[in-house]
């Protein structure tokens, strides 16, 4: 999960927020109830950025319950892997499978995402689970593009390795 606050609330939230983090929401409860292990990630941002590390964009959305099977992870770029002790804590609770979800769908879940597909993890990328924002126009390049294309396409664009079409109510969780 990499859900922060500046991202999905108040003027700035991602569009379709609120669904976002419904869903996110229902499957951090499902997966607490089947004793998955729940890793939060937490990106460190630059001074003057919404998430700059001590702000209250910077802080995690959805409550935490850190302990032996939840996680909260620092990362100082998009990849929830780069310089983390993530894949530590996967390999250790002998995690096959991931099911990602949060914001930037283009920047800090594929990131991960592309990672986890390139050391052999199973991955589920619920498409109602994770969003971003519109594309503004660039004169002479291209329209404006909407925040639920670029979602799709960065799934898309992962391969036909991960489920990228399954909402998040489909996905299932064992210990």
């Amino acid at each position: 999960m990499d859900l922060q606050t500046a991202f999905v609330s108040g003027d700035n939230a991602v569009p379709n927020a609120a669904r976002l983090l419904d869903r996110a929401t229902d499957l951090l409860d499902r997966a607490r109830a089947a004793g998955t292990v729940v890793v939060h990630l937490q990106n460190d941002g630059p001074p003057g950025a919404d998430d700059e590390i001590g702000t209250p964009g910077w802080q995690l959305y959805l409550p935490t319950t850190p302990g032996p099977r939840e996680h909260i992870i620092r990362k100082p770029r998009d990849d929830g892997f780069d310089a983390t002790p993530l894949g530590e804590i996967l390999i250790t609770a002998g995690v096959r499978s991931l099911a990602i979800c949060g914001v930037m769908s283009e920047m800090c879940v594929h990131a991960t995402a592309r990672t986890a597909l390139a050391r052999g993890y199973r991955i589920v990328l619920p498409h109602d689970a994770h969003g971003t924002y519109d594309i503004p126009a660039v004169p002479g390049v291209s329209d404006p593009i909407p925040a639920q294309a670029v979602s799709r396409v960065a799934a898309w664009s992962l391969g036909d390795q991960p489920n990228i079409t399954t909402p998040a109510a489909a996905v299932t969780f064992t210990p």
